[in-house]
């Protein structure tokens, strides 16, 4: 769900993103296409271990951060 560009990682799933965006911030958002957003994070060896937990559903985050992470994430997609 993710790709790798030089030392980039963006992906367009927004529960990932927010998921990373709970250990690592935001480098930008991407909006060239009209119907899908990406996230962009500087790579790093701790950020593919983020990604894997994640998929594996082994990533262990606080419930109410997480949401509101979602919450503020989908607010910058849709108000700037």
């Amino acid at each position: 769900m993710g790709e790798t560009i030089k030392n980039l990682y963006k992906t367009s799933d927004l529960a990932l993103a927010a998921a990373i965006n709970l250990y690592y911030p935001i480098k930008s958002i991407n909006k060239e296409n009209p119907k899908k957003v990406y996230f962009v994070f500087k790579k790093s060896k701790n950020l593919d271990l983020v990604i894997e937990k994640f998929w594996k559903r082994d990533l262990k985050v606080d419930a109410l951060l997480y949401f509101n992470n979602l919450r503020v994430l989908k607010n910058r997609i849709y108000n700037s």
